[in-house]
Parts: structure tokens; sequence; C-alpha cells
């Protein structure tokens, strides 16, 4: 991939309201840039375009930068930290780390499970602080719910972890309304982390008013489908071996073809308001409520200029009626994980 060496991102026109993760978390900028993409599950990306592209968040404002310690066996964390270090210091003494922990992987890539034991929470922490280069985690998760230990004694380690000093916040990921509940009895809980967007909308039901119930914010991820509602997925686009997508349901066949229909729908409202696709469904998550701070999985320079222009929209009552018409709730071919995956996610049971 060739290096974007012309693009420049700038702060949005007017510096738009910072939001708070919950009533405990930090104050943020309103997009996150999730850095999955960087390292894993997209094939294969620029190195040096990945640095690049997490100045450029840093510079045009962006806070919270959202990892996991899987990513790549370690390899997102450590690019990070060289981010980090290379970034000017004002930029860098801003920046907020948000971490998922608990996949367990194999050499050849795969995934076998999660653990959420104590002792596994501080093993798991200590090598995250040492490839970040920090002293703490601003926002410490477990990736998934450990089936075999109560969610109150992984939440209760991270707590600990809190009072030591090593994390300064508490989130969860992909959790249903009661295990929200049963976390947030333990220790506050900043920010939700889980799927939102015009193609997932399950947690409007009973997770999201759960949280806010309970003063827990949302960092919605996924707000583009992986690029599907980005407006550049096309039907005949080569995956990369090891791409994420090429197992995805959404992706697949008539699933395809029907989510696509979709996009071109809703690129008939981008085009009307003036903007393009990927602002618009941007801009509909914003759109949701102050507690909710969408990460956009931008890997270049010119994604993420695209991405923050959304910060800039307002969407009237007619726009979200026409967005609305465009991709009506429930209108999403496809689960959004494969089967073995989905039983993972205790959000979907």
């Amino acid at each position: 991939m060739a290096t974007k060496e012309n693009v420049t991102v700038t702060a949005t026109t007017t510096a738009p309201a910072r939001r708070t993760l919950g009533a405990t978390g930090p104050s943020v900028f309103p997009l996150g840039l999730g850095c999955m993409g960087m390292s894993a599950l997209y094939g294969e990306a620029d190195r040096a375009e990945s640095v690049a592209t997490i100045h450029a968040a840093l510079d045009a404002g962006v806070t919270l930068l959202d990892t996991g310690d899987f990513y790549g066996m370690g390899h997102n964390e450590l690019l990070i930290s060289e981010a980090l270090s290379t970034a000017p210091a004002a930029a860098r003494e801003k920046a907020l780390t948000s971490v998922k922990f608990g996949a367990l992987r194999t050499v050849e890539g795969g995934f076998t499970g999660y653990d959420g034991r104590p002792e596994a929470v501080r093993n798991f922490l200590a090598y995250s602080l040492q490839r970040l280069g920090r002293d703490h985690i601003d926002i410490y998760r477990i990736a998934r719910v450990d089936p075999d230990v109560p969610i109150e004694e992984t939440v209760g380690a991270i707590a600990e972890a809190v009072q030591a000093g090593h994390v300064r916040h508490i989130g969860l990921s992909e959790v249903g309304a009661d295990t929200l509940r049963r976390a947030a009895a333990v220790a506050p809980i900043a920010d939700l982390q889980i799927e939102y967007s015009l193609l997932s909308r399950g947690i409007e039901d009973e997770i999201l008013p759960t949280a806010r119930e309970l003063g827990i914010g949302i960092t919605a991820y996924g707000v583009l489908s992986r690029g599907l509602i980005s407006g550049h997925f096309t039907r005949d686009r080569a995956l990369d071996p090891g791409d994420f997508r090429g197992m995805s349901p959404r992706f697949q066949g008539a699933n395809l073809d029907r989510n696509l229909d979709l996009v071109d729908a809703l690129r008939k409202v981008a085009e009307n308001k003036g903007v393009s696709v990927a602002q618009t469904a941007i801009a509909w998550v914003l759109s949701r409520g102050e507690d909710i701070v969408p990460l956009v999985g931008a890997r270049r320079r010119d994604r993420l200029a695209e991405a923050l222009g959304a910060a800039d929209i307002t969407l009237g009552a007619a726009d979200l009626a026409a967005i609305e018409e465009a991709v009506p709730v429930g209108a999403a071919a496809g689960d959004r994980y494969p089967a073995a995956q989905m039983a993972h996610l205790d959000s979907e049971r």
C-alpha cells in the first residue's frame, strides 16, 4: 500500500464538544481511533502509514486510542507505543489508551477461548504495560466474558489494578444487560465497548437503556460494519488472505448483495446531504446520544480525514428519517460474526 505522503488531516472546523464516557470515565474527543486493522484481521497494513495515521489523529484532537493485547499478538500495542513515543509531547500526554485483554491465541493465529481469572488479569496487564511503554492503561476491559469465571471476579481484579494505579478506569466489552448490572455492582464501569451501527442495532432494546440507567458510556465499534457501509466496498473486491471479511456472514453471496443494496440507498441520502456515505453512517451513530463515542477504524490518513468530517455534520429530523428509510432496523443480511464467534458474545444471549 502506498504511503499517503500528501494527506493532511486537520481538526474539525469548530472544535466539537467532548464527550464523557459514563458518569465516572474520562472526557474524550467525540470520535476514537480503533487501531486493530493496523495489525490484524483486514489484510496487510503499511506500518509507516499506520504510525502517520495515529499521529494525524492526535494532531486533529483525537484522544482515545483503542487496541487489544491480542491484535497481532502484541503487534498493535507495540505499534501504538512507537506512534506515541514519536508524537509531539503535547499530543502524547493527551492520548488515552483503551485496551482489551483475555483472548487466548495459537501460534497459527487461532482463538481458543478467553481467560478472566484474576491471576490472568494481572498477567495480561503486566505485558500490556511493558509493550505500550506506559505506567498505566486508561481503560482496561476483558474482550469477551470468560464463561468459567464470574464477571465479578474479573472486574474485581481490574478494580485492584485501579487501586494500585496501573489502570485508570474499568470497561466492559460485548456484555448483556444482566452482566452489565453485575459488573457495576462491584466497581464503577466507565464504558461498554460494543458493536453499534446502522446494520447492528441490537443494543437499543435492552443493553443501551441499561447502560444509561447505570451511568455507563458506550464506545461503539464497527460503526462502518468493517467497511461494508463505508461506501468504498464493492461486490467484486478481492480480499487479502486472512481478512476477517472473507468469513464474515454479511460479506457472503446473497447477504453481500442485499447489504450493498442498503448502502446504495444510503448513498442517495448522503449525496443529497453533500457528504460521503461513511460520514453519514458515522454521523448517525454520533446522533444517537452524547454518551456514545464511535470508534473509527481508519488505517490511512485519507480515510481518517473522511471519518473526522462526520463530527461536523448535523443530522436533522428529515435526515434521520431518510436514513431510517434507507436502512431500516433489522435490514442487515447475515450475523455480524461467524457462528463460532457469536457463541462467545454475552451480548447476544
